[in-house]
């Protein structure tokens, strides 16, 4: 069975549409901007998905998610066979204060050594193209879809 994930994917108007997303912490994103961003989102096995979606975005960002009306956007496949579930809410939340819950990995590779490293290191609202450029490729439906439902 294919891994399941849910994700908040905020917007606004201002006046024209922007779209709330992060860039992943960790090594491997250092310094690299495109396709090195993501939809607050997490994996979840037994649990709704909408609460799976603000439980992530509350680990991600380090605060709850507004308190907004929010709608499933849709179930969107990665080439790996994931499965994402993306929900929908309107708020001009502050992209400036995020504290990401911290994650662990071995690094430098083999070396023995771990460390911490934030989920997301930053945030920040961008219009549809720019979201579309800096998201994981297989993020990027989420945002057409978005454009097509709220315009």
């Amino acid at each position: 069975m294919a891994e399941t994930s849910a994700g908040i994917l905020l917007y606004r108007r201002q006046p024209g549409l922007e779209l709330f997303i992060g860039h992943m912490g960790g090594p491997f994103w250092r310094g690299k901007d495109a396709s090195a961003w993501s939809i607050p989102k997490g994996t979840y096995t037994d649990e709704e998905p909408l609460a799976a979606a603000l439980r992530e975005f509350a680990e991600e960002v380090g605060r709850p998610a507004p308190e907004v009306e929010y709608e499933e956007l849709g179930r969107f496949r990665y080439a790996s066979g994931k499965l994402v579930t993306v929900f929908i809410g309107e708020s001009d939340f502050d992209a400036d204060d995020v504290r990401s819950n911290l994650f662990e990995i071995e690094w430098p590779p083999r070396s023995g050594r771990r460390q911490s490293f934030p989920e997301l290191d930053a945030a920040g609202w961008f219009s549809p193209d720019e979201a579309r450029e800096r998201l994981v490729k297989g993020q990027r439906p989420a945002v057409d879809a978005l454009v097509r439902r709220v315009g």
